[in-house]
């Protein structure tokens, strides 16, 4: 196994994504990344590409993972998939929690202690007005249906959830025993791709997330390694 510098002791775990298509783009992202990115994602495009043996090679050079699937299917089918990522070591999975509670209670079983399952709110892509149109319904309000489904996650004992930086603050203080997971982060003055709900990483920390997922804000700058440096020191400063 490689060895891995320890990260400094943050208030919020940064977690890099690997969203590249093929095992050795992953190989050449996390040479670039170095040692600070010793805590990634792997999502669908890598993992539909590549399978567990990329997270067996990214285990083996000393990197947790975080699988994001957002596993949304019938109860005995999420439970057997669960079971294979937990056996697979990865460290935290997603389930998506329109999925309901059968399936996450399903999810949280078939991972047992060895993986922390996070339960998918509202994507960071969605804002109030596409949400209604996908539910088919009116939704006054994002925070609101964001804790609707952490009250899911709170009731089947699952780790956290995967919320927007804007309903972290939220779900920390009606559930403080969930681990907020925030995607769709900008750093300051950063574009905001196709996320219609973004935060910065220090107002997420701020907030009461416990994990960071930094995607193109860091790895599609020119020098990937410094611009993560730079996150984490304004973390280890804020924590």
């Amino acid at each position: 196994m490689a060895h891995v510098t320890p990260a400094p002791a943050l208030r919020a775990q940064p977690i890099i994504a690997l969203d590249v298509p093929t095992l050795d783009a992953a190989r050449a992202l996390i040479d670039r990344l170095g040692p600070q990115a010793d805590f990634v994602k792997v999502g669908l495009e890598l993992f539909t590409a590549e399978g567990p043996r990329v997270v067996e090679w990214l285990q083996r050079e000393g990197r947790r993972v975080f699988l994001d699937l957002k596993l949304h299917d019938i109860p005995n089918t999420v439970r057997g998939a669960a079971r294979s990522a937990a056996t697979m070591g990865a460290s935290l999975l997603t389930v998506h929690g329109y999925g309901g509670a059968a399936m996450v209670d399903a999810a949280v079983e078939g991972a047992g202690d060895r993986t922390g399952i996070l339960v998918v709110t509202v994507l960071t892509s969605l804002d109030v007005r596409a949400l209604g149109v996908a539910l088919g319904r009116e939704v006054p309000e994002m925070g609101a249906e964001v804790t609707r489904l952490a009250a899911v996650a709170q009731a089947a004992r699952a780790h956290g959830v995967v919320c927007s930086g804007l309903e972290v603050a939220a779900v920390r203080t009606t559930y403080p025993g969930l681990a907020p997971l925030v995607p769709g982060l900008r750093l300051e003055g950063g574009a905001t791709q196709d996320q219609s709900r973004v935060v910065t990483p220090e107002r997420a920390a701020a907030d009461g997330a416990a994990y960071l997922v930094l995607g193109r804000a860091v790895t599609a700058a020119p020098d990937p390694a410094a611009v993560l440096a730079g996150v984490v020191r304004g973390l280890s400063v804020q924590g």
